[in-house]
């Protein structure tokens, strides 16, 4: 199973523990995750169910591609970490 880990930062705002998920996909993993605990989804998702703008999300020292569907990639050994984007000026 892929481990799926949040970020201190976002674990201020909601308790969410690495996890380890079953599935193909970012999408398929978080939603296992979500069925665990359905209040981190609305931190991580918008109202249209794709990564919110002040998200990140990194798989296997790679940046999501797919930030609407969620579609890309993993495996069993995947790594798969969710943190809040920096931005400034």
């Amino acid at each position: 199973m892929a481990r799926v880990v949040f970020t201190a930062n976002l674990q201020r705002h909601v308790e969410c523990p690495a996890a380890e998920a079953e599935g193909a996909t970012v999408r398929e993993a978080l939603e296992a995750v979500f069925r665990m605990n359905d209040r981190l989804r609305g931190y991580v998702l918008d109202d249209q169910q794709a990564l919110r703008r002040h998200m990140a999300i990194v798989v296997d020292g790679k940046p999501l591609r797919d930030r609407v569907h969620l579609s890309d990639p993993i495996s069993a050994e995947s790594a798969v970490y969710v943190l809040q984007a920096l931005s400034g000026g």
